[in-house]
């Protein structure tokens, strides 16, 4: 029997509201392995919501944390890591990302984000607006400047519009080495 290759790092990147973090949990529920969502723990850290970060020390300010927060991860053993949607952002991250793992952009169309921001309570406190534009503007707008920067960083893209947490889960579990544990 040949041994099993070791689990890749798999990392979800993609816009906010794209389902990185529910994509996550199942793959980690599938696959029996551990994964941390970069913006959990960057306020778990600071003891804080990312909006109050954002409020105290700006953009930048937050962009620093998420890179040493993505540092910090990359030193554990965590086989899944949802990233924030802008970790994409900084060239430096870029690097990072290149060389964790495959990186797996999870793209959803502006509307299907809009919608399932406003379908999150949560949304307004831990995702700060982040331009002065109107929501669906403001989706449009970062999604056009994001977008090269996802896919110089996707190994997989996966669509995420109209799909169950579980069917996209399933398609990267095709395309990785992140498996169901094996149950002989």
């Amino acid at each position: 029997m040949p041994t099993p290759s070791p689990t890749q790092r798999v990392l979800l990147i993609g816009y906010r509201g794209t389902g990185k973090t529910s994509v996550a949990t199942c793959l980690s529920k599938i696959s029996g392995e551990r994964w941390i969502d970069t913006d959990a723990e960057i306020t778990r850290v600071v003891d804080c919501a990312i909006s109050e970060i954002f409020d105290r020390e700006g953009e930048d300010g937050f962009r620093r944390r998420e890179t040493v927060a993505l540092r910090e991860i990359l030193d554990q053993p965590y086989p899944i890591i949802a990233c924030g949607g802008g970790i994409v952002l900084l060239e430096e991250n870029r690097r990072l990302l290149a060389d964790a793992g495959t990186c797996v952009w999870l793209r959803a169309s502006a509307d299907t984000i809009q919608q399932r921001l406003e379908c999150d309570p949560g949304s307004a406190t831990q995702r700060p607006p982040l331009t002065n534009l109107e929501r669906s503007d403001e989706i449009r707008h970062l999604l056009k400047e994001r977008e090269p920067l996802y896919t110089q960083c996707a190994d997989l893209v996966v669509e995420t519009d109209k799909r169950q947490v579980d069917q996209i889960a399933a398609e990267i579990i095709t395309h990785t080495t992140i498996h169901p544990p094996d149950t002989d």
